[in-house]
Order: structure tokens, then sequence, then C-alpha cells
């Protein structure tokens, strides 16, 4: 919950949490607030006071089982959610039945995490996992990776032109110049290589074809 920015507990029919016990051995930093905080609601209360969706492995396939059908998976819940004016609960069962259909059938929405068919069923740490990161970015938490800027495209055909001067430097074959110039540009053309990449690669190709030592016939 702390590694996505939820901050809100909530434990139902859950034993007395020692805090010298294994629930605070294994939580690192979320012994600090989220465990000392959480809260014990009653299933009535849950199910009263906020939209409900409940996680099961085995949801039904047709809507001749309504209790376990519709489902929504965690990365379509994230555009769902942000329309629901209510508190939200991800509802989570027990680690060895998850939750039963009179449970699920209380509860507002069904998700499930698709998993592969001979084996679905994942542990409620993975689960949890699974779900509060596709839902991270509706906490406002979630931390932005480094954005990757292409370089200027001056400096790219800089380091073409310099690759064309090594494919001579080393002696190529003119008759394949053409298709590795192509297939370089092509490879280059994915790669979106950033400034200080094609900086490198243009001073790589350019030493390379000082020391290079053609075919005497070139």
């Amino acid at each position: 919950m702390k590694n996505f920015g939820f901050s809100e507990l909530l434990l139902i029919d859950a034993p007395d949490l020692d805090p010298e016990g294994e629930a605070y051995g294994f939580a690192g930093q979320a012994r600090e607030d989220i465990l000392p905080n959480h809260r014990r609601p009653n299933f009535e209360t849950l199910v009263s006071e906020y939209y409900t969706v409940g996680f099961t492995a085995i949801p039904a396939e047709n809507a001749t089982a309504p209790v376990r059908y519709p489902v929504t998976t965690p990365a379509t819940l994230a555009d769902e959610l942000t329309t629901v004016n209510a508190p939200v609960a991800l509802v989570f069962g027990r680690e060895d039945t998850g939750l039963n259909n009179d449970e699920l059938g209380r509860l507002d929405r069904v998700c499930s995490i698709p998993a592969a068919n001979n084996y679905p069923v994942l542990n409620l740490g993975q689960a949890a996992t699974i779900a509060l990161y596709e839902l991270r970015d509706l906490t406002g938490a979630s931390s932005q990776l480094p954005e990757r800027t292409r370089a200027a495209e001056a400096d790219i055909e800089r380091l073409y032109g310099q690759f064309d001067a090594f494919l001579g430097a080393i002696g190529h074959p003119k008759e394949k110049r053409a298709k590795t110039k192509r297939l370089f540009r092509r490879l280059v053309g994915r790669a979106h290589p950033t400034a200080r990449e094609t900086a490198t690669l243009t001073g790589l190709f350019r030493r390379g074809a000082t020391f290079a030592e053609p075919p005497d016939d070139e």
C-alpha cells in the first residue's frame, strides 16, 4: 500500500496485530503509519459506507452466474473509479479461500486479475500488489519516470554521415553499402537515441574510421 500511495487499511474480522509480531515484522516502513492506524469496521459497515470492489481469481464466464459476473480487470477499473463519487474500498478475501459468494454478492463490483488458465490463483500479497500498482495514479502519489528525449534530427543525421564514412574506411563492399546504411537508419529510427547516445556513437564511428585499415583494393 505504501509503495503505491495508499494509506487507509481496513481489516475485517482479523486477529489482533502484535507490534512485536509477524505482520509488523514484514511491514517495512508501513509499520510506522499504515499498520498502527488501521481501522476495523465490520462487513455491514463496509458495504454501507463504501463503493466496494471485490477481488476474485474465479470469475464467471457469463451472466448465468451473476454473483461473479460481469467482471473487470485492475487496468480497466482504474478508469471506472474516476467516475465514482464515494469512498472506494478494495476488498480482498482470505489467503486460503478468498471471498465467498455471499460476500461477493454484497459488493458493488467484481474484479479479477488475468492469469494463466491452468493456474489463475494468486496469493493475497501478489493480488494486492498488482491491483494497487494498476490504481496508483488515482492516489496522486505515483512518481514519474524521467522522460526520454530523442536527439535532434541534425545530430542524428551527422551520426548517419559518420556511419557512412566508417563503412568506406573499413572497405565495406560498395554494392552492399546502401542496404547496410538503410538497415542502420531503421535501427536508429526504432531506438530513438538521446543526444548523449547519438554523440557517443558518432564519436565511436569517427574514431573507428580513423584507425581502420581498408583492403588493398579499396
